[in-house]
């Protein structure tokens, strides 16, 4: 996935109202920056974290740039968590990812429950309707391990439980962790800050429920699937981890 306009480098300032971010660009303006986040992006938005800015001119939009990147000592951060859907979308339509290469048929946006649409259907001849949902991690608060939640996600609980009652109807259902960022190789569960999410999480494996985290390459210039992630054994368990490899 690439960037449709080049980004431009500035400072953060402050982020409040969670989706609003005041920063400075280099060449000393000041500016205002819509968020696509709704988390606590904890470790990413502390005052003079270098960030990467989206400019746009849509009038339709009301503010000119938007905020894509975070550059926290060496790792580089993808803030917007609808990118991660995007950039799983392009995989999966490429076929990239071994694990789901042989669904021809890729469906976003498929209303499948009370409330709730799955991020992806996917379908093939022969074989069962697989039911995927993407969540973005952007948490790192140890070295090389990456977390999710990074806050207390009630809809995120609740998508949990839609994947275990398709499972238990007999289709395929597939939590996929999109870690953007490029400075982990582990991904956990932040039970800590969500104890609920990781009570659901359990629930959810035991009704059947696959689980995988893939990684990604970030620049400046785009977004991209990288490589499988290793999921913590102790958290998941073994029965129920997709190999997602490439």
């Amino acid at each position: 996935m690439r960037f449709q306009t080049p980004l431009v480098p500035a400072r953060l300032i402050r982020r409040y109202k969670r989706f609003l971010a005041d920063c400075r660009l280099a060449d000393g303006r000041e500016v205002v920056a819509h968020v696509a986040n709704p988390g606590s992006m904890i470790g990413l938005a502390d005052p003079e974290t270098k960030v990467w800015l989206e400019p746009n001119d849509d009038p339709r939009k009301k503010l000119d740039y938007a905020w894509r990147l975070a550059q926290v000592g060496s790792a580089t951060i993808g803030v917007d968590t609808g990118a991660a859907n995007r950039v799983m979308r392009e995989a999966l339509e490429a076929r990239t990812i071994e694990a789901f290469a042989a669904y021809g048929s890729v469906r976003p946006e498929v209303r499948y429950s009370e409330g709730s649409r799955i991020d992806f259907l996917l379908s093939a001849e022969g074989r069962p309707d697989l039911y995927l949902e993407v969540k973005s991690v952007t948490l790192s608060r140890r070295r090389g391990q990456a977390e999710f939640p990074d806050s207390v996600t009630a809809r995120g609980l609740k998508h949990l439980g839609d994947l275990a009652a398709m499972a238990r109807l007999g289709h395929r259902a597939v939590l996929a962790f999109v870690v953007m960022r490029d400075d982990t190789d582990v991904m956990r569960l932040a039970e800590d800050l969500d104890p609920a999410y990781a009570s659901g999480m359990r629930a959810a494996l035991a009704a059947g429920v696959e689980v995988c985290a893939i990684g990604c390459a970030l620049s400046p210039e785009g977004v991209t699937i990288r490589a499988p992630i290793a999921l913590d054994i102790d958290q998941f368990g073994a029965a129920n981890l997709l190999q997602a490899t490439r």
